[in-house]
């Protein structure tokens, strides 16, 4: 299954889903500082996910994840996790691990992440 969503939209998704386990409600605000971005970037990128129906946005400014949006949160963030975990398996240090995770979740297939979760359940 392909998505027609972006990296940058995928990486919204995933910082306000794990946003959304540390914090009571997430803002603007607290993705921003997350990401180091503007605060009018992250305004821009949420009106985006708001048209796309991926997030809902009160009036108040709590930003929650939609069905879908949070099924493809938990898609990047299921192959963040276990891509860092394999990589640092192979011995890569922890924060390369980390990074290189963060750019292979996006472009990965899913039948070639499939792939390495059997091979790597089954070396285990």
């Amino acid at each position: 299954m392909s998505l027609v969503i972006n990296e940058s939209a995928e990486n919204y998704l995933e910082t306000i889903l794990m946003l959304s386990k540390r914090l009571p409600v997430v803002r603007s605000v607290d993705i921003a500082n997350e990401l180091n971005y503007k605060k009018s970037s992250v305004s821009i990128a949420m009106k985006n996910l708001r048209e796309k129906n991926h997030i809902t946005v009160t009036d108040a400014g709590f930003i929650y994840l939609t069905d879908e949006g949070k099924r493809i949160a938990e898609m990047i963030y299921e192959r963040h996790e276990f891509l860092t975990s394999y990589l640092t398996s192979l011995g890569v240090p922890d924060d390369i691990a980390a990074s290189d995770a963060c750019k292979i979740e996006h472009v990965i297939s899913q039948e070639s992440f499939e792939a390495m979760k059997r091979s790597f359940s089954s070396e285990s």
